[in-house]
């Protein structure tokens, strides 16, 4: 029986390593468009069943859009799930090469799913978004600052937030130009911003940074955001559920947007109210609401139809 060609990627910024596991040796390549080229020429030579890289900022955006293009199966893939596999195989020392074998073992044991790339446009959008969260965060220390500042700082204070105000507002314009060129993005905001509790950053936000949103089933799509909760149980003990991982900046966007819905947004209220009734802590039964929430906007989008209230 023929083995399958599993390949382990480990990014850097200047370099990247592979390790394929037909052919057991290292290579190394450059970052850069030439680099890429080099990998995928020698790819091309064997069956590639599955390409498995860490989800690495910027660094690993470029050579996984030259890969998908080429049609190569690419898993992008958690840092911390590679690290714990790198734990449970026994693996202390840490170098380039050794991640690169343990990714490529990784691809063979776990299998994890190949998903859609991102197009160029909402690569774009979601840099956006980012941008516009980083300014935001920004703003708020310098208020923060505020207090107690003497005379001069606090004019200082005043004219830079005065200055991330008008970058936020060109960002927000920015925004809602790039949600005009896609017909398809026009359509699922239109359908989201339907929602009662959700406002136009949100909307933003999940399409940006939320694209298989409506592509997944109510299960992925928690665990992809980090809203799914998980058991904590060993024989009679029985631990409080927890939920942890996911999307931290869709979770926040989608924190907020429930809140609101708490109280706007009939069904939401309501879920909320009964689980409230029921002694559950506000805690509790708010992370509840972001669940329901996302399996309503996932199925909407899915199915293309509106929000109904029950």
């Amino acid at each position: 029986m023929k083995q399958k060609t599993y390949v382990g990627i480990d990014i850097a910024k200047e370099k990247f390593d592979v390790f394929i596991n037909t052919d057991p040796r290292n290579a190394q390549f450059d970052n850069t468009p030439s680099g890429h080229q080099a990998l995928i020429s020698l790819l091309e030579t064997y069956e590639v069943e599955l390409i498995a890289m860490e989800a690495t900022g910027k660094y690993h955006g470029p050579l996984c859009a030259a890969l998908t293009l080429k049609t190569l199966p690419v898993a992008v893939v958690n840092p911390r799930q590679v690290k714990n596999f790198a734990r449970a195989l026994g693996k202390r020392a840490k170098t380039d090469t050794i991640d690169a074998a343990v990714l490529c073992r990784f691809a063979q044991a776990i299998e994890p799913p190949v998903r859609e790339q991102n197009d160029v446009q909402t690569q774009r959008l979601a840099g956006m978004v980012t941008r516009r969260r980083q300014l935001i965060e920004i703003r708020t220390a310098e208020l923060n600052r505020l207090e107690g500042a003497l005379y001069e700082a606090s004019q200082s204070i005043h004219a830079h937030v005065n200055w991330l105000n008008q970058q936020i507002s060109d960002i927000d314009d920015d925004i809602h130009r790039q949600l005009k060129v896609m017909p398809v993005w026009q359509e699922k905001a239109r359908l989201l911003e339907e929602v009662k509790g959700l406002g136009k950053v949100t909307v933003s936000t999940l399409l940006a940074l939320l694209p298989e949103l409506g592509k997944l089933s109510r299960r992925e799509i928690s665990a992809l955001v980090g809203v799914c909760p998980y058991a904590h149980e060993s024989g009679k003990m029985k631990g409080q559920r927890t939920i942890w991982g996911g999307r931290s900046a869709v979770r926040a966007a989608l924190y907020m947007a429930t809140l609101s819905a708490t109280r706007s947004n009939k069904t939401i209220k309501e879920f909320y109210d009964r689980l409230v009734a029921r002694g559950k802590a506000k805690k509790v039964a708010l992370t509840a609401c972001i669940r329901k929430l996302l399996t309503i906007l996932n199925a909407m989008l899915r199915d293309n139809r509106q929000w109904v209230t029950n």
